[in-house]
């Protein structure tokens, strides 16, 4: 196999994956990263078994383990308490189950697992190819970088690269985003579980177990409170007891956490794209991450479709042919990605919009469709992250499957 000289722009979970994975087969790496202090964005998320496989093969699975919090169960219900959403991984295998983590903890274990030789150049902004040379990169401040024999658009949903390379068929801006932040568990019942409670789709509170991070011990969950983009500026100019009066009216037991939330500048906006390619390379670029298929964070896939997407690219880069390994990555990760934003687009506003009578039905019918024949073994396929196309099924190695069974993860 040929050593490449590889430039990877962008030092999120898709950049950070790819620069481990392709070091270690022996390509030349460097990474650019517009912030001056590369670190991670947002609060936490839910690692899916599809997502482990991937950190298993890379052999930080124990790290991960030390630090995430066990998730069993998905639990959503009404301020009423009727629930609305019921599922446990076990119902699709007896061994599975996802992993909550904080972003801080899978940055610095990606970080620790960068080769040495890999450089990080931190501050610089690249804004695309050079317009005489695609094999150099050309920054904000009119700098020149390269050659490379590849480069990797991974800039995240917001991707100033992913117009350059051209083929967007769709680019998006939700209406809705969230507010998000970290919180102390303290005695927060339950650790194994994400909870979500719902007012129709107007209103969702999530509160999701991520463990802690190297240098705190302290165990915490994500927070997240949805609201439209448009209302951000709104809430801004609320007082803050009166916001918090409003999540205890829904939820109680969550409001007694945001004790300790005495500014507004505690929670983290985000909004969220729904982007799609006719296209995910062009000449030596290729996108991948969020960058490539950047979607709402209903099905909570966005870090795993980013790990599969790094070992899909270095698993095709390993036939020594890089137009053709291009080639194959795209159709192999267009094929599993698909399903996951169609589902994602069809769920956001069942979740979050101002659709009453599709919140309404979506709390009737949620349940009963759930228990249909083949219905719950599909959402659980999805959930997973091991839904491959209509029919297909990513496969979990049987040694993963054992990795996971070891119970030492609470």
């Amino acid at each position: 196999m040929t050593s490449l000289r590889i430039a990877i722009v962008g030092y999120g979970t898709a950049g950070q994956a790819a620069a481990v994975l392709l070091a270690r087969d022996g390509h030349r790496i460097d990474v650019f990263e517009r912030a001056p202090e590369p670190g991670p964005v947002g609060a936490g998320f839910l690692l899916q078994p599809s997502g482990l496989q991937v950190l298993w093969r890379m052999g930080v699975f124990a790290q991960v383990r030390a630090h995430g919090a066990r998730v069993d169960r998905l639990y959503g219900e009404t301020p009423c308490g009727r629930a609305v959403m019921d599922m446990r991984y076990t119902g699709l295998h007896a061994r599975l189950y996802g992993v909550g983590l904080q972003r801080g903890a899978l940055f610095a274990i990606l970080d620790a697992a960068r080769d040495a030789d890999v450089r990080l150049r931190a501050g610089i902004t690249i804004e695309g190819p050079d317009d005489a040379d695609d094999r150099w990169l050309r920054d904000a401040d009119g700098g020149r970088h390269g050659p490379y024999d590849l480069v990797l658009a991974a800039d995240g949903a917001a991707s100033r690269l992913r117009g350059r390379l051209g083929g967007v068929r769709r680019d998006a801006v939700y209406p809705w985003g969230a507010l998000w932040c970290l919180l102390e568990a303290d005695d927060w019942p339950h650790l194994n579980e994400l909870r979500q409670r719902y007012v129709a789709a107007r209103r969702m509170i999530g509160l999701l177990p991520v463990g802690t991070r190297p240098g705190d011990d302290t165990r915490r969950l994500s927070f997240f409170w949805s609201l439209p983009i448009a209302a951000f500026d709104g809430w801004q100019s609320t007082a803050l007891d009166d916001w918090r009066d409003t999540v205890t009216k829904i939820w109680p037991e969550a409001a007694r956490l945001l004790g300790a939330t005495t500014a507004h500048a505690q929670l983290a906006r985000a909004t969220y794209r729904d982007v799609t390619l006719t296209r995910w390379h062009c000449g030596r670029w290729v996108l991948l991450g969020d960058a490539a298929h950047a979607m709402s964070p209903q099905l909570g896939q966005g870090v795993n479709m980013a790990l599969l997407d790094a070992e899909a690219l270095r698993d095709a880069l390993r036939t020594g042919d890089v137009s053709g390994a291009l080639a194959t990555y795209a159709r192999v990760r267009r094929a599993h990605v698909a399903v996951y934003q169609f589902w994602s687009r069809w769920l956001t506003p069942v979740f979050q919009s101002d659709r009453d009578l599709v919140a309404r039905a979506r709390d009737i019918a949620f349940q009963p469709l759930a228990r249909l024949p083949g219905g719950r073994g599909h959402m659980l396929r999805v959930l997973s992250g091991t839904q491959r196309g209509l029919l297909g099924t990513l496969a979990l190695d049987d040694a993963f499957l054992s990795a996971m069974a070891d119970r030492t993860l609470r």
